[in-house]
Formats: structure tokens, C-alpha cells, sequence
């Protein structure tokens, strides 16, 4: 089992990053490396933050990554072995049976049915 714990804070400008806390006692450099279809990623970087006892993870997305379909990166610890946390891109056709997209095109939907209703309402006054 790994000694560290890693949690999102955000991906922007196709840059990961996260924040690297340790369980427990210990000196240990963390040793991060980040997959993508079992082909380790370059540009990876881990940032000691002393003061706060933890470590700033920013992980890259190669622009030759980014493609339709649910592409999924793993970031282990390499000592451990173990999966400390993993992200999605979704891009394409995958999107189409999303809830999320759902949910769009239903407000969408709405929106044009509340359009409708109101002229409705202007013309048979």
C-alpha cells in the first residue's frame, strides 16, 4: 500500500495538477509517473512544498493525446506499484450518450419550448 494520497485541484491549460500528501511519518521522496495506454508520459513534475508538508503534482497532456473517444491517464506510485489517482479526457462521439449532453439538449429543449409558449401567449391576447 502506497504512504501517499494524491487529490485533484484542477486541470487547466491542458496541465493536471494535484496536491501529493503522505499517511504518516517519513522521508521519502515521492517517485510519480504518469500512463496513458501503459506509455509513460513525459514533463511530469513534483514540487516539494516543505512549509505545508505535502508535494504539487502537474501532470502535461501531449497535444497528441487529446483524440474522440475517453482517453485515461493513471499516475502511480512507482515504489509502491499502486494507483494513487486517475483522470478521463472525453472528446467526440463518446460525448453524445453522456448524461451531461443529455441534460444540455433537454435545457435546449426546454428553452425552445418556453419561446414557444410565450409567443403563444403575445398572440392570443
Amino acid at each position: 500500500m502506497s504512504d501517499f494520497t494524491l487529490t485533484k485541484t484542477r486541470l487547466i491549460e491542458g496541465v493536471w495538477e494535484g496536491v501529493l500528501t503522505r499517511k504518516g511519518a517519513g522521508n521519502d521522496q515521492p517517485q510519480v509517473e504518469v500512463t496513458h495506454l501503459e506509455r509513460v508520459l513525459r514533463g511530469v513534475e513534483v514540487t516539494e512544498k516543505p512549509d505545508e508538508s505535502l508535494w504539487v503534482v502537474r501532470v502535461p497532456v501531449p497535444l497528441e493525446l487529446i483524440a474522440d473517444g475517453v482517453q485515461t491517464f493513471l499516475i502511480k506510485d512507482v515504489k509502491s506499484g499502486e494507483t494513487l489517482e486517475s483522470f478521463s479526457l472525453l472528446a467526440g462521439e463518446a460525448l453524445s450518450h453522456d448524461i451531461r449532453a443529455e441534460m444540455n439538449l433537454l435545457r435546449e429543449e426546454l428553452d425552445m419550448l418556453k419561446r414557444a409558449f410565450r409567443r403563444h401567449c403575445l398572440e392570443t391576447m
